[in-house]
């Protein structure tokens, strides 16, 4: 993947967000603008992002926390993963956990005013997704065709005795961008999981761990038609997803684009 990625430019990124955020009235004008942002951010962009460190996370005194088993990988990412997934285990065991059957409060609502998110990239897109509902991070192997889903839909993913969904992540994010060439750049390598589903997003490229405020989000507004969008990291041009919508949109066979019931 690396010449001619869509969202290279930072500006047309934040612009390209922002419309996301927005409640427009009319689709098509919405995804004529969006159109011809994607157009305007075709530039070059390195084969390689070194990863950054992550920030160090003591680990409190506690039980120790169910294991989460992620594949063994052979690559820089490799300390990416493991650290983590120690992160991960932490906050879960720092989370209150919500009662059965509660009802559902918007990912702002949810999150401590300070938390901890993922960043990964798909197609030159940098998305987030806070660690309090990522289920895990496995290399992405071989993949098995299940007919009759829709076309954002990779196939299966055998994982020791899991059946894993596997989610074409460019295609289901920017459907009106997704063409035979972009989809021809894409070198998915790592399967994002959400929540304790059995949903996960193939993406190219695992980026860092970072440390964010509620105020370091755009948050979208609550009569947007996006629930997948919890908001935009303003200083990182990067999309914060809401899992628990993603996940409720994915098992109704919903695109990004398409309407919530």
């Amino acid at each position: 993947m690396s010449k001619n990625t869509p969202f290279a430019k930072e500006e047309v990124m934040e612009e390209y967000l922002s419309s996301l955020l927005r409640d427009v009235e009319d689709p098509a004008e919405a995804t004529a603008r969006t159109a011809k942002l994607l157009e305007q951010a075709t530039v070059e962009v390195p084969d390689v992002t070194p990863v950054v460190p992550l920030p160090v996370v003591e680990k409190p005194v506690v039980e120790k926390p169910r294991e989460r088993v992620v594949a063994k990988v052979s690559s820089p990412d490799e300390q990416v993963i493991k650290d983590v997934e120690e992160q991960v285990a932490v906050v879960a065991q720092q989370q209150n956990a919500a009662p059965p059957n509660a009802p559902a409060l918007p990912l702002e609502k949810r999150l401590d005013d300070k938390f901890q998110a993922l960043f990964f990239e798909v197609a030159g897109l940098t998305l987030a997704v806070p660690l309090i509902t990522l289920g895990g991070i496995h290399q992405l192997t071989k993949l098995g065709p299940l007919f009759g889903k829709p076309k954002w839909f990779m196939g299966i993913m055998l994982h020791r005795e899991e059946k894993l969904s596997v989610v074409d992540t460019a295609q289901w994010v920017m459907p009106e961008k997704y063409d035979q060439n972009l989809a021809d750049q894409l070198n998915y390598q790592y399967l994002i999981m959400l929540g304790d589903s059995s949903w996960g997003l193939a993406s190219e490229k695992l980026v860092n761990t970072v440390s964010l405020t509620k105020a370091d989000v755009k948050w979208r507004e609550a009569s947007s038609k996006r629930p997948w969008l919890a908001g935009m990291v303003k200083d990182k041009m990067c999309a914060l997803l809401d899992v628990d919508e993603l996940i409720a949109m994915l098992d109704n066979g919903l695109g990004s684009k398409d309407q919530v019931p």
